[in-house]
């Protein structure tokens, strides 16, 4: 605990195991079996009749949160899932429970029966018949508590709010900072209501392996295992995307995967080495189709989960109503900076790249310059949502070559608050450009890239039997949650991120 001394912390987990052999010395097993509960705190509310002449009896459970105790009569909060309620017992209603409820603490989780009521403050509340202890907690909870100082205000102490802390410890973060948990449930709520919007479509939801002989599909580096049976190696996937178009090559009208991926690389606001994408795979269709079906998909996921399509992050008005801004790379970049990405030289770009703060010995190539000199000079100012369309052709070896304009795929990338949240391409079926961009990567790795793409054998195979022209997308939703619940870091929607070792445990 952030704001308890060790000192203080051992004698209070002293005394509760104290408590815990009184129990059980008493007949009181500390640690249940079940509990049959049939409401939660928001019913009991929920559910009160005033002036009703019959009683309504509950079962719940939840974990005490606060105690007030009066001699043969106390009250209690309980929290559960639904949020807290008020509970009341006496020593002339529930006998031998009521000296086991005296070795009860704040944290310990209980079952009641009882009957709902409202006390004489107007408080909906439990009066208690039967009560259970389900499990006893042997370490004391970091609770918040409130003082008033001499000019009024509100002092509060012993808040659970170190951040670190919070998320090498999330149960404990769920219990004392109730609210995180509803950005938890509306991140399920946003990745069913995008599952559901893909199925309504007719795409098909499948599995790909998580461990694969060569890794794609992106620019990353991987995480590498051993199997000992076979006796290579393997690499935890960075992308879905080369498995995915394999099976558009078998046949399917449309296959999508929500999925966990992992890179190797740095952490910070907007990156955890394990993340989750969605990754959609439509033949017949290209990168202005998908453009707009993007656009819907998300109008579709915020009014489903939030009932609205304009938000607040950071302070900034976030709308996502349809058209989302189209600007192209190379048109934007040379509006900040001057330069034209496709028609400037190696040197051009170096000095462009540094004068804007681009450490130039650090992105190795062309394309990984033109890269960090697009997300030191544009990708801030991209607030509300917006497309950046016409990749050049370095930056992206999977994406099909522009129709019209040499030197660029077709390719763009959603941003929303100066931050990506998806990327599509019109999908590069053609095998033999597909073997020269490899082979073009893999001199790039020579060169020092080491997230250049690798050449992948059986990818090709599979469109020398012939890929139909495809429309690819990958969805952050890590990223997406953070939009839709104003989190300003990656690790405020995962559950339990990414640490470093924690030292003295």
């Amino acid at each position: 605990m952030e704001n308890i001394e060790n000192d203080d912390l051992n004698v209070l987990i002293k005394r509760r195991f104290e408590e815990l052999e009184e129990l059980r010395g008493k007949g009181f097993e500390p640690y249940a079996y079940s509990f049959a509960v049939d409401s939660n705190s928001e019913d009991v509310k929920a559910n009160f009749i005033e002036n009703s002449e019959e009683k309504r009896t509950v079962k719940i459970a939840g974990r005490i949160m606060a105690i007030r105790r009066m001699g043969k009569a106390s009250f209690a909060h309980l929290q559960d899932m639904k949020g807290r309620v008020q509970v009341y017992l006496r020593k002339d209603d529930i006998g031998d429970s009521y000296d086991a409820f005296k070795l009860m603490d704040i944290g310990d989780i209980v079952g009641i029966e009882g009957y709902v009521f409202k006390t004489k403050t107007g408080e909906i509340s439990v009066h208690v018949t039967d009560l259970q202890l389900l499990s006893k907690s042997i370490r004391p909870l970091p609770v918040a508590k409130e003082t008033t100082d001499e000019h009024g205000n509100k002092v509060v102490h012993d808040q659970f709010v170190d951040k670190e802390l919070r998320y090498r410890q999330r149960y404990v973060d769920l219990i004392v900072n109730s609210t995180i948990k509803d950005t938890f449930i509306k991140r399920s709520r946003i990745i069913s209501a995008m599952r559901n919007y893909l199925d309504a479509k007719g795409y098909l939801e499948v599995e790909t392996p998580i461990l694969q002989p060569l890794y794609g599909g992106a620019s990353a580096r991987p995480f590498m295992t051993h199997h000992n049976s076979l006796d290579t190696d393997l690499y935890l996937r960075i992308a879905d995307e080369l498995y995915l178009k394999k099976l558009i090559v078998g046949g399917f009208d449309g296959v999508y995967e929500i999925s966990k991926d992992f890179r190797n690389e740095g952490m910070d606001r907007t990156h955890n080495p394990e993340f989750t994408m969605m990754e959609l795979y439509v033949p017949y269709k290209d990168y202005v189709w998908m453009m707009q079906f993007v656009e819907i998909m998300i109008q579709n996921i915020c009014t489903v989960v939030f009932g609205k399509i304009d938000f607040v992050y950071e302070g900034k008005n976030i709308s996502f109503k349809s058209p989302w801004k189209r600007v192209s790379m190379v048109d934007v970049i040379k509006e900040k900076t001057g330069l034209d990405i496709l028609k400037g030289t190696n040197e051009e770009l170096k000095e462009t790249a540094k004068k804007y703060g681009v450490d130039i010995l650090k992105a190795e190539g062309r394309s990984k310059l033109i890269d960090e000199l697009f997300s030191v000079t544009v990708q801030p100012e991209l607030i509300e949502p917006s497309f950046v369309v016409d990749y050049p052709l370095d930056l992206s070896p999977l994406a099909k070559k522009h129709r019209t304009i040499n030197g660029l795929v077709e390719r763009f990338e959603g941003y929303v608050a100066g931050r990506e949240i998806c990327n599509a391409f019109s999908e590069l079926n053609d095998p033999i450009d597909q073997r020269d961009r490899f082979e073009g990567q893999v001199r790039l790795r020579e060169e020092g890239d080491a997230e250049a793409h690798q050449i992948d054998e059986d990818f090709i195979r599979a469109l020398e039997y012939g890929m139909p022209p495809t429309a690819g997308l990958g969805v952050g939703i890590d990223r997406l949650v953070m939009l839709l619940t104003d989190q300003s870091s990656i690790r405020d929607v995962i559950f339990f991120p990414q640490m470093k070792p924690e030292v003295n445990q």
